[in-house]
């Protein structure tokens, strides 16, 4: 698993490239979490995630809760259709703002 963090403009882009699986997981979200601040804007980028498990899921919904409690933004981009396949099944996709690129998930935090 290979996490790219880069400031852009007031966005934190964190891009993901490989697994999320039940190794990788926690790792994303040690490095996920710390940026999660008040009224952060957080762009999650999974443009180089082909495979997600049930918990690269958990740490999407965790992450998805940090935010919430502190009052931040989040959108994801770059998911595959696998990806959100699973996550409409599971009912996760209702709780996120799902971009089809980087631009589009830009605007949505403005």
């Amino acid at each position: 698993m290979e996490i790219t963090i880069t400031s852009l403009s007031d966005v934190q882009h964190v891009l993901l490239t490989g697994d999320v699986d039940g190794k990788s997981a926690p790792e994303v979200l040690e490095a996920v979490l710390p940026l999660i601040t008040p009224q952060a804007k957080l762009l999650l980028d999974l443009g180089g995630v082909a495979y997600m498990s049930s918990a690269g899921l958990r740490m999407l919904l965790s992450t998805f809760r940090q935010v919430g409690m502190q009052n931040a933004k989040l959108v994801l981009t770059g998911v595959a259709e696998e990806i959100r396949d699973t996550m409409s099944i599971t009912g996760f996709l209702h709780h996120f703002t799902i971009c089809d690129s980087v631009e589009a998930a830009q605007a949505a935090l403005a």
